[in-house]
């Protein structure tokens, strides 16, 4: 971290203060923090981030749980206790809503229903937030610090913006261009490799193609530089006071698995390797997500384009020394035998 933070300054005239601590223990250390510095708006990105982590082993799903549920909640119990107006964005997933198939546009978050009142016939309508079905322990946290939102903002007008993000690729962006050292973690592995990059790395060092199951499984997609622009507009554009939380769809576009194992094989001669399915989830689903909350912002999102799949490529193969193929295959079962 202070290296990066030595080059940036070099490279950009400009200085980031870091405080190293943990958000979900120091609770007094992190309080003092926020009313020392007085910020308009915190960028909560403090959790465990890996599904197939979450649920390697009793110890993993444990960690997950006391760290993200705690670092959410601090977060927030920390700036009610400042007493300032902070506007929080969290960076949270598609995840929440499940890849089960049901045929509509999932929404931006809320779902609008109609209960009947079964002695007066009377219709009450009204907005709640979309069900959740996580997949894994890891998507359980990001569904239990939506009601954290919803507690906080209702019950102490608390500002949330919470991103629903979908798998991101891509491992530059503008400014990490500028210089080598500042280059983004590239992760590769069964445990923290999202798809894309999992399979571009595969290809630079001719590993087949890992497709679990029949790869029918439809996934949200993001470039990394546009989850940068997303959290840029959702900053630049706070929700008013007092209204409820803001979910915005942070994703780009669709795409089978299979499908993108293909893209990536015929642009790089890659075989592809179907194997065993870790996860618990439907073999083949469909799934359209509302994204209008951003693009009304402004953003144009970049969609999967094989000049930027062959730039990844080349940035892999280049760093291929580095790749520890035991590390390739996916070891965490969702059920134990």
């Amino acid at each position: 971290m202070f290296e990066r933070l030595r080059v940036w300054s070099h490279v950009s005239g400009k200085n980031i203060g870091f405080v190293n601590l943990d958000i979900a223990e120091e609770y007094y250390f992190l309080r003092e923090i926020i009313i020392d510095f007085g910020p308009d708006a915190i960028i909560h990105f403090a959790e465990q981030r890996a599904a197939p982590y979450s649920m390697k082993s009793e110890r993993q799903k444990r960690y997950t749980v006391n760290n993200n549920l705690n670092a959410t909640h601090n977060v927030l119990c920390a700036i009610v206790d400042s007493g300032l107006d902070i506007h929080l964005i969290h960076l949270g997933t598609t995840g929440v809503y499940g890849y089960e198939s049901h045929g509509k546009l999932i929404p931006e978050g809320y779902l609008h229903v109609k209960v009947e009142d079964q002695e007066t016939g009377k219709i009450f309508e009204s907005e709640i937030l979309h069900p959740m079905y996580p997949g894994s322990i890891y998507h359980l946290t990001k569904t239990q610090d939506q009601m954290f939102f919803y507690y906080y903002n209702k019950n102490d007008g608390v500002r949330v913006t919470d991103l629903h993000q979908g798998i991101v690729w891509g491992t530059d962006t503008a400014d990490t261009r500028l210089d080598e050292r500042l280059i983004n973690r590239f992760d590769y592995d069964g445990d923290y490799g999202t798809v894309l990059n999992r399979f571009l790395a595969q290809a630079a060092i001719g590993y087949p193609l890992t497709v679990h199951g029949t790869g029918g499984q439809t996934c949200a997609f993001i470039h990394i530089q546009d989850t940068v622009k997303c959290i840029s507009l959702a900053l630049e554009n706070p929700p008013e006071k007092n209204s409820r939380v803001r979910i915005m769809n942070q994703v780009a576009e669709t795409k089978r698995v299979r499908d993108l194992a293909k893209i990536v094989s015929e642009l790089t001669g890659a075989t592809i390797d179907y194997v065993e399915n870790p996860r618990l989830e439907a073999e083949e689903n469909e799934l359209q997500m509302e994204n209008s909350n951003l693009r009304n912002l402004g953003f144009e999102p970049i969609t999967l384009d094989k000049s930027l799949m062959l730039d990844i490529h080349d940035i892999t193969t280049k760093y291929r020394d580095r790749i520890d193929t035991s590390k390739i295959p996916c070891k965490s079962k969702w059920r134990r035998a």
